[in-house]
């Protein structure tokens, strides 16, 4: 028998090898499906979603409504009908302000398909961020001449980030009209943690609606919920009484439920001889990945491994707190933070402005019979606690560079404080308060970054909201106040038509 070259035996080894590697990856894929988000064999990859699974045993550990059956959470609503293709033009724009974006994190791809306030946007050649726009922008006319909010979504459309929009430039289903004399209507108001990311499937207000509509099937109770989401990003209080006022007013729904605590959570009041923002440290540097694998992570979910392996391997960060400058942290006198004060005249972080438009809000929702709720905040930040370097990338550098010089122990200190005094606002005004931030696991993987959720925290938001709404639910459908009554008399849906406006900046 003839002899087998060397070289022919090492090639079959290597084979062999391959194919071993090949056969051990098709065998974990339904395991690591969803460590990251990503089908295995994902090409291109597009947006990750973070991880959709939540471990199981995380529900048990939170009590259940009345009538709910834990096998709901696996569930998820159809798709939405009034997704549709994503025009041409818009994806070509988007792709090219992407390759061009000469306004970095001031004017992004995303932001030329919003209709902007005309009063907040005057002249876009002397806007701040507005003059990097792509010599176009949308406009509309705010009702009450005010430059609040900065802007409502172009309603009825698919933008290129995903989100899909209804009637009102909401992010969600299409808005029953006219209302169903059995519809329960609620509507969720905040900023970029309610809308959620626009390239995941639902936001979490939309799988609330999903499961209460599924609990009242099982009840047997002849009401149909409508739960719309209005929120946008980077909105701050204030620009939400303007989104309740003008929008959600006119609906007249049944319940107004307010998310929110992030975008005005400011430190420096209390903070004695803060350093500036701009001597915040960068991230600790990292083995330096080579340029091919890069662009080859974008396409491969398998090579995305790799390069967070290599990231991994070479990191110089541990995973602990960055070193912090030293500061005192002066607590207001006489402010209790167990039993917070709601008239105390310099709360910290905004408070009072945020209690001030509260009230706002909760006024004109209850003016037209309607009920107004709030929630508590999610916060990703505790003393001492360690991180993963890779994993938990945009924690670390949000917590320690965008809030920078604040030590994690005084972030952890006052959202403590802020959801406490949420509460006593609910308790005093005898509004329910959706106390979700008391049953969310402080784990570091159902987050993208400090605040924002990533699908599986999404989803784990959603049911515990969704849990804590139903005795609200049923307390207003044993004594008959909901539904509401159909209104003959109230306004049609306050759309708008935006308007496409051309520019040149010298």
């Amino acid at each position: 028998m003839a002899a087998v070259p060397r070289s022919a035996l090492k090639l079959k080894n290597v084979l062999l090898f391959l194919a071993s590697i090949v056969a051990s990856i098709l065998v974990a894929e339904a395991a690591v499906r969803y460590i990251d988000g990503y089908p295995m064999f994902a090409m291109p990859l597009g947006k990750p979603e973070g991880s959709a699974a939540v471990d199981p045993a995380v529900l048990d550990k939170f009590p259940l409504a009345a009538g709910v059956d834990r096998e709901w959470f696996f569930g998820e609503p159809p798709p939405l009908p009034n997704r549709r293709k994503v025009d041409p033009e818009w994806q070509k724009l988007f792709h090219y302000i992407e390759d061009h974006n000469v306004g970095g994190m001031e004017f992004r791809p995303a932001d030329p398909f919003k209709a902007w306030n005309s009063v907040f946007a005057g002249d876009p050649c002397q806007h701040k961020f507005l003059r990097h726009a792509p010599g176009m922008l949308y406009l509309y006319d705010p009702p009450d001449g005010q430059p609040r909010p900065p802007y409502r979504y172009m309603p009825d459309a698919t933008q290129p980030t995903g989100l899909v929009t209804n009637q009102m430039g909401w992010r969600g289903a299409p808005i029953e009209v006219p209302r169903g004399p059995r519809t329960i209507r609620i509507v969720f108001v905040g900023s970029s943690t309610t809308v959620g990311p626009p390239h995941l499937p639902f936001s979490y207000p939309e799988l609330v609606g999903y499961w209460l509509n599924r609990w009242a099937e099982s009840q047997k109770v002849d009401v149909r919920f409508e739960v719309l989401n209005s929120a946008r990003e980077s909105t701050v209080s204030t620009d939400n009484v303007a989104v309740v006022k003008n929008e959600i007013v006119p609906l007249r729904p049944d319940l107004v439920v307010y998310y929110e605590g992030g975008n005005q959570f400011e430190l420096h009041s209390i903070v004695d001889k803060v350093p500036p923002r701009s001597a915040a440290p960068k991230a600790p540097p990292v083995t330096t990945v080579p340029g091919w694998l890069q662009e080859a992570a974008r396409y491969s979910a398998i090579l995305a491994r790799v390069r967070a392996a290599v990231g991994m391997a070479g990191t110089s960060q541990d995973g602990r707190e960055w070193p912090k400058p030293d500061y005192h942290l002066q607590w207001p006198q006489g402010l209790s933070e167990t039993d917070p004060d709601l008239s105390y005249p310099k709360l910290p972080v905004n408070l009072n402005l945020i209690q001030h438009d509260l009230d706002e809000m909760r006024t004109a929702v209850q003016k037209v019979g309607s009920d107004f709720a709030v929630s508590s905040f999610l916060w990703m930040v505790k003393d001492g606690m360690v991180l993963d370097p890779v994993r938990h990338k945009y924690i670390l550098e949000q917590l320690n560079s965008s809030y920078y010089p604040f030590r994690y122990r005084d972030m952890e200190r006052l959202s403590n404080f802020q959801n406490r005094l949420l509460a006593k606002y609910a308790k005093t005004h005898d509004i329910p308060f959706i106390d979700t931030a008391r049953y969310f696991p402080l784990e570091p993987d159902l987050f993208v970054d400090a605040v924002h959720t990533n699908y599986a925290g999404l989803r784990l938001q959603a049911w515990i909201t969704f849990n804590l709404l139903v005795p609200v639910v049923q307390k207003h459908l044993a004594d008959h106040s909901w539904p509401r009554p159909t209104d003959p008399a109230a306004p049609a849906l306050p759309t708008i038509t935006p308007r496409k406006i051309t520019f040149t900046c010298q």
